[in-house]
């Protein structure tokens, strides 16, 4: 059994943790949140903060606001635990280099909550566009095009650019397409608040040059109810429902694939040949419970993190351009 303890009981603490309590391999060691209310617990412990956790643990899954995640990090890490970071890694690029250097320090293990590299279907993405079947990768296009509901911005740090889709969204696509495609060279952008007016961006677009030569184009925004996103597309979230709509296309020079419906087109030699379609199979799976499994298996000693913080930092860099690239006039970060 994996002891593990959680802090921030939000929308994704809550799923953590039902997930923790629900596998037969985790225990959910104890609650970690200021509000006496929410850590309430018919079994599991709670404290208002880390200091005053007096129960072993193996590893300390963080899901508070992001400017909480670099003190909480660190704190376990010097207590001995593993931890579990949720994205984005740290508010700031210092704040995630802070976060590296205390591993380094103590010799524990950081794994980032970029979920979607354990869905089953991304996993398939990966392996066709690295085995080379496809040719060599030349560009993609990827949409995010969500309406979130007026009272997600009612919690006070959702209100300004922490709560803007980029960094609370688009970050997963961006560690997404860093595990595909490799490092970013350059970022250019537009954004916009046309729609709600708040001191936030609300939609944008992104053209990201990779240094293998890969480029991509990513569109936007969470004031529109498309059947467009990862999430909608997947039905990996229970909030948001299943369309099974493609959000991502790839194009390589032998042929091309479509995420999530993992529809390949190949076969064509030029514009004069007819490309044939093949839906690729795959297993399906929870990708938040196959994290916490790697987690478990990550603080035993018997892996090494699938999205190390170094991974995080990448993400967070990549992101925060991303963000200052279709950052609306008059509004500040």
């Amino acid at each position: 059994m994996t002891r593990l303890l959680i802090a921030g009981t939000g929308l994704i603490g809550h799923r953590h943790m039902a997930h923790i309590e629900a596998h037969p391999d985790l225990t959910l060691a104890g609650i970690i949140d200021p509000d006496p209310t929410r850590r309430a617990h018919a079994t599991a412990p709670g404290w208002a903060d880390i200091d005053a956790v007096d129960t072993e643990a193996g590893g300390l899954v963080i899901a508070t606001p992001t400017e909480t995640h670099a003190p909480l990090a660190i704190a376990a890490m010097r207590r001995g635990w593993d931890v579990l970071v949720e994205k984005p890694l740290a508010e700031t690029r210092e704040a995630a280099q802070s976060i590296i250097d205390t591993a380094r320090e103590t010799g524990r293990k950081v794994l980032v909550g970029h979920h979607r590299r354990h869905h089953p279907r991304v996993e398939k993405l990966k392996e066709v566009i690295a085995s080379g079947q496809l040719g060599q990768p030349v560009g993609a296009s990827l949409m995010w095009y969500m309406r979130k509901p007026d009272d997600y911005f009612d919690i006070g740090w959702r209100a300004g650019m922490n709560g803007a889709p980029v960094k609370q969204n688009l970050i997963h696509d961006v560690d997404t397409l860093c595990w595909l495609f490799g490092p970013v060279k350059d970022v250019v952008g537009l954004g916009g608040n046309p729609v709600r007016g708040a001191a936030r961006t609300e939609h944008g677009g992104a053209v990201l040059r990779f240094a293998s030569g890969v480029i991509v184009t990513i569109a936007f925004a969470d004031t529109t109810p498309t059947p467009w996103g990862f999430e909608a597309g997947t039905g990996e979230s229970p909030a948001i429902p299943y369309t099974a709509q493609d959000s991502l296309r790839i194009a390589c020079t032998r042929g091309a694939i479509e995420f999530p419906s993992l529809t390949t087109w190949s076969g064509a030699q030029s514009w004069h040949d007819r490309p044939e379609p093949q839906v690729l199979d795959v297993a399906e799976g929870v990708p938040l419970i196959r994290q916490l499994e790697h987690f478990a298996e990550v603080i035993a000693g018997r892996a090494e993190p699938r999205v190390s913080a170094e991974d995080g930092l990448r993400a967070l860099d990549v992101t925060l351009r991303v963000e200052d690239a279709t950052l609306p006039a008059g509004v500040r970060q």
